[in-house]
């Protein structure tokens, strides 16, 4: 499930590539996902799931920013939903399922 981060007080604020945040939003399983303008490039979007990765993308376009926003909040659910609790019996498996579909995921989204 994708919140408002902080409850919107970090929109309007820099992000960590240094860009106006416009859009800011965190899932209740630990994953954030941030839209900046005016950065490196005209948009930026990083995202990151707590404690397995940090990835950046950059845009040219608003639109096209925002629509690989909601795809990439998709995919990051996806991977979420992969990752086993501590004490599951099969979570060294089940850890390098998620790492090659972190893997698969910055390679869709380069």
């Amino acid at each position: 499930m994708w919140n408002i981060f902080d409850e919107g007080k970090s929109i309007g604020e820099r992000g960590s590539e240094n860009g106006i945040i416009v859009r800011d939003e965190e899932h209740t399983d630990g994953s954030r996902i941030t839209l900046e303008r005016d950065c490196h490039a005209p948009f930026a979007i990083t995202c990151g799931i707590y404690g397995w990765m940090v990835h950046t993308r950059f845009f040219s376009t608003e639109d096209e920013a925002q629509e690989e926003f909601n795809k990439m909040q998709v995919s990051l659910d996806s991977i979420l939903k992969m990752i086993p609790l501590v004490d599951d019996s099969e979570v060294d498996t089940k850890c390098e399922a998620v790492s090659q579909e972190i893997s698969n995921f910055v390679d869709a989204y380069p």
